[in-house]
């Protein structure tokens, strides 16, 4: 049943990518198709946190830290290089290495869960005061200048390949992005499916047993935290190419609003936190347009508001129900 399941999922996953590719791009407004295109970055950015929370077990409060350096690379590598295709690889692979030697400190350090926590949100903050001080003609990386608080307004966007001088129009990068968020979503479906992934969720229920069992708990949980940091990366580098690379990227905000995403679209699920973070970011910017609403309040009262009502998130409630429905009728 799992084996024909997972065709039926991936090929559902591909018609949405390719009608929202083929349709949307002609009836939004370039506005609206390039929030479209901020929605679908922060839907990886979601589906990273929920395969290292999720599945993984690791609550990093800090994955805005490689969302940021994810950004910052592609911005820095772009300008330096002059061609984005280059800066590609650069802005998955800066963050896939911070988060190796970040993990590899605390997993092989047997810092306990909670401190994890704290350390991957201290460094957030770290990075988000130091990008901040970054000002002055000084503070620059080769050619790119960090530019402070001001960020990087001069982030070139994703370019044909071997034709630095032809960027891609706004159609083109949510292209793009939506089918960056299906490669991963195929990516955690399969790593799921593998027998790492396998592993990765038994310890999740049972660090202990695994340990018992044979498994080398730290290499896994290592493991599944870089492919979330190279997730993120992807993240920040789509994210650059629909507003520019800031040091808000870093900030606690953002930090918060992932864990909400996942929370709100239901962990221990891919699809859930997908649709939680485009459904909340579409929430935040309508509540933008209304002077009388804080869009901030908002998001704290739908979490609230979920954690009572649906404690296990939206897709997994939704499922619960569908499920009593048909058994309902199974009986009639």
């Amino acid at each position: 049943m799992n084996g024909i399941r997972l065709p039926i999922e991936l090929t559902a996953a591909s018609v949405v990518t390719i009608a929202a590719i083929l349709i949307l791009p002609h009836v939004l407004e370039l506005f609206a198709l390039i929030n479209a295109t901020v929605y679908v970055s922060m839907a990886v950015l979601a589906l990273s946190l929920a395969l290292v929370w999720g599945f993984g077990g690791i609550l990093c409060f800090g994955q805005a830290t490689f969302f940021g350096l994810g950004g910052y690379a592609y911005a820095v590598a772009a300008i330096n290089f002059g061609d984005t295709v280059y800066a590609v690889p650069v802005a998955i692979a800066v963050p896939a290495l911070v988060a190796a030697a970040l993990g590899y400190v605390m997993f092989y350090g047997r810092i306990s869960d909670v401190y994890i926590g704290a350390i991957t949100l201290t460094l957030t903050l770290i990075l988000f005061n130091f990008v901040n001080s970054t000002s002055g003609d000084q503070w620059r990386i080769g050619a790119a200048p960090l530019g402070g608080f001001n960020g990087i307004p001069s982030t070139p966007p994703l370019n044909m390949p071997g034709d630095p001088g032809n960027p891609l129009p706004p159609e083109w990068i949510f292209a793009v992005a939506m089918l960056s968020l299906l490669i991963c979503y195929i990516i955690a479906k399969l790593i799921l499916r593998a027998r790492f992934g396998r592993v990765i969720v038994a310890i999740r229920e049972n660090e202990r047993r695994a340990e018992l069992l044979g498994y080398d708990v730290r290499a896994y949980k290592l493991g599944i935290f870089v492919i979330g940091g190279a997730m993120a990366g992807l993240s920040g580098l789509l994210f650059a190419n629909c507003v520019f690379v800031s040091p808000t990227m870093f900030s606690l905000f953002y930090s918060g609003q992932i864990i909400v995403w996942v929370m709100v679209g239901g962990l221990s699920t891919l699809v859930g936190p997908v649709i939680g973070a485009i459904l909340l970011n579409l929430l935040t910017t309508w509540a933008g347009t209304l002077p009388e609403i804080n869009p901030s309040l908002i998001l704290g009262a739908i979490l609230a508001l979920a954690v009572l009502v649906m404690p296990r998130g939206i897709l997994p409630s939704l499922a619960t129900v569908l499920g009593r429905f048909r058994g309902a009728r199974g009986m009639t």
